[in-house]
């Protein structure tokens, strides 16, 4: 089977290129802006037949919250238009892609858990192009696998997790948001449930993938420090209010996980026991 992995060098797409050589009946094509532009549909389209790929996993995309309210045609074009040249693509082919969503496409007004039967209604520039990314690539291949996910961390890249690390080295005081509520996802147990997937066979329809668990950004920083031996920083709690953003954050975007851990029995782990695990790698 060959694979095409778009966005390699991103936090998720750097943790399934990690796994790669545990798989070896499968052919990655590990590729960024560098080797293949996903905004150009011949250059898709091109780079899917000379390769014969037979499934994708889009990992690429316009990631910056608060830009996109100002980029908003970047964002379109990356989280929307992209997705869905890969998906015609595809489509063509007679493949499978998994498009990788977000928490963003919900305003965050719910106490409950949110389903897959839940109506996304994005507040972003970010949520509403990423919504119109599942609804393009859900129309466009038959065979294709919405994942969403939620407060995505890696042991590489740029993240809240290694910014609140260095931030807690650096400074005596942090004031940190704790009316935000939601799911930390160690992007390592992301790509290890997408091997997964493929190996068992991607299903159509979108499902939702996080951590177990349930924390604030306030309580998701004590716990960085503590994991990480950080002592000599106090936090303390804010609200929303004050620490203003160009983009509206969803105030509870808890995922439910029921369907995926259903479809491929899963065990996902809780999220302090993986912070753990991606703290002690960072350290290491």
């Amino acid at each position: 089977m060959n694979i095409l992995i778009t966005g390699c060098r991103g936090q998720l797409g750097s943790e399934l290129l990690a796994l790669e050589e545990n798989y070896p009946s499968f052919k990655f094509f590990n590729t960024d802006i560098e080797e293949l532009d996903i905004t150009s549909q011949k250059d898709v389209e091109d780079f899917m037949w000379s390769n014969s790929i037979d499934g994708i996993v889009n990992c690429a995309a316009y990631t910056q919250v608060d830009g996109a309210e100002t980029n908003i045609k970047l964002s379109k074009k990356l989280n929307a238009e992209a997705p869905g040249f890969l998906a015609s693509a595809i489509e063509k082919r007679g493949g499978w892609i998994i498009q990788i969503s977000t928490d963003y496409v919900f305003n965050g007004k719910s106490f409950f858990p949110y389903t897959e039967m839940d109506r996304p209604s994005p507040e972003s520039v970010y949520g509403t192009t990423k919504l119109q990314g599942e609804l393009i690539v859900s129309e466009l291949c038959q065979r294709a696998m919405i994942i969403r996910t939620s407060w995505l961390y890696s042991s590489y890249g740029n993240n809240f997790v290694k910014t609140m690390m260095r931030l807690g080295k650096e400074k005596e005081t942090l004031n940190v948001v704790f009316d935000q509520v939601g799911t930390p996802t160690y992007a390592r147990d992301l790509a290890i449930s997408i091997m997964t997937i493929i190996s068992k066979g991607v299903k159509r329809g979108v499902y939702h993938f996080s951590n177990e668990g349930v924390t604030s950004w306030y309580d998701f920083t004590k716990a960085i420090h503590e994991l990480s031996g950080i002592t000599s920083c106090r936090v303390y709690p804010i609200h929303t209010s004050e620490y203003p953003t160009a983009a509206v954050r969803p105030h509870y975007s808890v995922l439910d996980k029921s369907k995926i851990k259903q479809a491929y029995n899963f065990e996902i782990p809780y999220w302090k026991d993986s912070l753990k695990d991606c703290i002690e790698l960072l350290n290491s």
